[in-house]
């Protein structure tokens, strides 16, 4: 069964513009556990213009479902990673000042500086997942890492969805097989939604878990979080 995780790093870039608590970012992540989600992802970035660093300290003790951090393994974030320590953590190629996540790693080139990092968190017992691109050598290589698991950036179906949904997911199939072949655990997310969502999770094997934020809390404005959530996990879970 495919599990979703709701990252709410929406809520704190709503909260942020405006200062203050409102909307309050712990609150987010009760309701959402409270509304039926199997995790909450969190991805703190450096200048901390969403998710900052402090929030995730917060969230850890007060809930109950699978925390989830995201980011780029810079010294303060692998410290921040191993304090807090989350059930998973997902290490993306972001640089400092990117938008969003907007590619996977290139596992041949950075495979040892993703040796080193997963090994650290391995050590203390939290479980690992790397971002990758749909690509069957990339995945290969990425078992090489030590890693848990992968998470695809699946983007490019989403773009491709509306065109050929048969062709767009034909990558991502590839690349779910490849890392069923080398044993590695798999994860998928970015741009997944409402339209797209329940024909991904239908056909690709294995699909341990979900990451969504952009799409779900900007239908959470006009569908309410609530209603949302059971929404996403309808066509999650079937």
């Amino acid at each position: 069964m495919t599990s979703l995780s709701v990252n709410i790093n929406k809520i704190a870039t709503l909260r942020n513009a405006r200062g203050g608590d409102i909307p309050n970012v712990l609150k987010a992540a009760i309701d959402c556990q409270r509304f039926g989600a199997d995790g909450i992802t969190v991805h703190p970035r450096p200048d901390e213009r969403h998710i900052r660093y402090q929030d995730v300290r917060d969230i850890k003790p007060i809930i109950s479902t699978e925390f989830n951090i995201e980011g780029y393994p810079s010294e303060s974030f692998v410290e921040l990673v191993l304090e807090v320590a989350p059930n998973q953590v997902t290490l993306v190629p972001d640089p400092p000042d990117a938008i969003t996540s907007n590619t996977g790693w290139d596992t041949v080139k950075n495979k040892t500086l993703l040796k080193q990092h997963i090994k650290k968190f391995k050590d203390a017992g939290i479980r690992t997942s790397i971002f990758v691109n749909a690509d069957t050598e990339l995945v290969k290589h990425a078992a090489d890492t030590g890693t848990d698991r992968i998470e695809l950036y699946t983007e490019p179906y989403a773009l491709g969805y509306p065109l050929n949904k048969v062709e767009a997911l034909e990558p991502f199939l590839k690349a779910a097989i490849a890392a069923g072949e080398v044993g590695l655990g798999l994860n998928a997310g970015h741009d997944l939604n409402l339209d797209n969502l329940k024909y991904f999770v239908e056909n690709m094997p294995k699909l341990l878990e979900v990451s969504i934020g952009h799409a779900l809390i900007s239908d959470a404005l006009y569908l309410g979080l609530e209603n949302t959530i059971q929404m996403y996990l309808k066509r999650v879970k079937g």
